[in-house]
């Protein structure tokens, strides 16, 4: 009896060091995995192209989007251009423009059917999204965003909500790239490969905050200065002398984008023990973003890892 008890204990013991043997060499395998990982902290304001980065990435190294993605994003797109049009027509409010006398009427039975059904997007509120963007009004209220918040975005995709408001509508890849859903907490993507705010003062000041914080005060760093397009087109009607008087370059991309560049390098403390690496970027465009993506990646496979760190 005795010895029975014995054996079945010895079995149980062996049973149990197997398992702990092989817990262990799990352990030691993810160790490994981890060691050859580079962790890579995707930080910026709200609006900077954070999101877009990502969705490229999965674009390029992760077999694009699926049938969840495109019903999830199909419904964000409608929801978003209902809640601009409520946007505009506030904006419009404030800035003093008004509609004409049947836009006006529109106006109204829109933000009823709003008040009805909040947070929500029914065929009826569908159909007068086109006939309050299409207002002149509406269309001047947009060109001043820059005194209210609203993504530069919106016109794209209120100027074919027709073809979005169908039922079997489904988002191309630009409509993908360029829809935008707020980002909350922290979004995590593994790669297998080889206001009034003026925002630039408001990055400056996020990126003070990040780069010379303790836990990041001796990280390598690459510079993401996103939506060039965007910049670029912004310098017709926005002098950056007006903002920043320590400018004394001609109002051209060109020189506009070294001054920034300057100025984000200038805050970087202990820069001479620091790897920054810049590039300009537009985050719609899928080569654009390859090449940048590539860029790094070579940086990263240097000898002495650069950005090892």
């Amino acid at each position: 009896m005795g010895n029975k008890k014995f054996k079945k204990k010895k079995k149980v013991a062996k049973k149990e060091t197997k398992k702990h043997n092989r817990i262990e060499k799990e352990l030691e395998k993810e160790k490994k995995n981890q060691n050859c990982e580079l962790k890579m902290l995707l930080l910026g304001t709200g609006d900077s192209g954070k999101s877009t980065f990502i969705k490229q990435m999965q674009i390029l190294y992760c077999d694009g989007f699926n049938r969840k993605d495109y019903t999830l994003y199909s419904s964000v797109i409608k929801l978003n251009c209902v809640g601009y049009i409520k946007t505009l027509l506030k904006a419009c409010d404030s800035l003093g423009y008004s509609l004409s006398k049947q836009k006006s009427r529109d106006r109204e039975t829109f933000l009823n059917l709003i008040k009805e059904s909040p947070h929500s997007y029914t065929n009826e509120i569908a159909k007068y999204v086109p006939s309050l963007w299409e207002d002149s009004s509406m269309k001047k209220c947009f060109q001043d965003r820059k005194l209210f918040q609203i993504p530069g975005s919106a016109d794209y995709f209120l100027d074919k909500f027709e073809e979005i408001k169908e039922e079997d509508y489904k988002p191309n890849q630009k409509d993908i790239l360029i829809c935008r859903i707020p980002t909350t907490g922290l979004k995590e993507l593994n790669l297998k490969i080889n206001g009034l705010v003026w925002k630039m003062e408001e990055s400056l000041s996020v990126f003070d905050n990040i780069v010379n914080n303790d836990y990041f005060k001796k990280k390598n760093l690459v510079i993401l200065f996103n939506k060039v397009d965007r910049f670029e087109k912004s310098l017709e009607n926005s002098p950056i002398k007006e903002t920043f008087p320590d400018f004394n370059g001609l109002n051209n991309y060109e020189e506009g984008k070294d001054f920034f560049k300057n100025k984000f390098i200038e805050i970087v403390k202990k820069r001479n023990k620091r790897s920054i690496y810049p590039f300009f970027t537009c985050g719609i465009e899928t080569n654009d973003m390859k090449n940048v993506f590539e860029e790094i990646q070579k940086k990263i496979n240097k000898k002495d890892n650069p950005l090892g760190n």
